[in-house]
């Protein structure tokens, strides 16, 4: 895996999905959020073969270019085409196990909803933390109700008590016009689908939420 853990940039995090794509072919949606200037790109696919999806997967990261690339729950996806991590739900493979797979260099996120799993998570093995959902969603199906800012701010709360500085990221239902209350609540960044997979133009959307996430990132440090 390529060396790029110290690297975490979560400002504006993309998450793609063939099933949430605006009518694009994700290459090139991903070719058009790189130019809008995305820091970091997740591919989530439930519904593909593993042979699509690893060709999807090449071709998206020839397309981001420097971005860098993780892959949602799918270790072996990421091991096959070189990206620099995944991304893994609470209930997916243990973070020790994809450590141990994946190797010191690689980037590795993890959703969490709530202090107690936040407590529970050993934050040496992981990145950072997508922590949501934040708003309500229509590009997944859940049935966790939403944590709204409080509850992302809790989070944070509870993860940075035990290490100072860990990255994370608000996570569903964020677009330009609501991420910034995410990062005065002290996230890092926000991650982002359908305000960028759906939107007329990917490119402006990403550059859009990228400057309500530097301005406000600008204010919280100028405090």
């Amino acid at each position: 895996m390529q060396g790029t853990r110290s690297q975490v940039d979560l400002r504006c995090y993309a998450i793609v999905d063939p099933e949430v794509a605006g009518g694009h072919e994700l290459p090139d949606l991903c070719r058009m959020l790189a130019a809008g200037g995305v820091t970091l790109v997740q591919l989530r696919d439930k519904l593909s073969d593993t042979c699509v999806m690893v060709e999807r997967a090449r071709a998206i990261k020839a397309a981001l270019g420097p971005v860098p690339l993780v892959i949602n729950d799918r270790v072996d996806v990421a091991l096959a085409i070189g990206c620099e991590g995944v991304h893994i739900g609470w209930d997916d493979m243990a973070p020790a196990d994809a450590r141990r797979l994946l190797g010191p260099d690689a980037i590795i996120g993890l959703t969490i909803n709530s202090p107690q799993r936040a407590d529970a998570t050993d934050l040496g093995l992981i990145d950072y933390a997508g922590i949501g959902g934040v708003y309500g969603t229509t590009s997944k199906v859940t049935k966790n109700s939403p944590i709204g800012i409080a509850g992302m701010a809790r989070v944070i709360e509870a993860l940075r008590r035990r290490k100072p500085g860990f990255l994370t990221c608000g996570i569903a239902g964020i677009n330009a016009a609501n991420a910034r209350p995410v990062i005065e609540a002290g996230a890092d960044g926000v991650s982002v689908i359908s305000a960028l997979s759906m939107a007329k133009d990917p490119r402006a959307a990403a550059a859009d939420i990228l400057g309500v996430v530097n301005a406000a990132l600008a204010k919280r440090t100028s405090k």
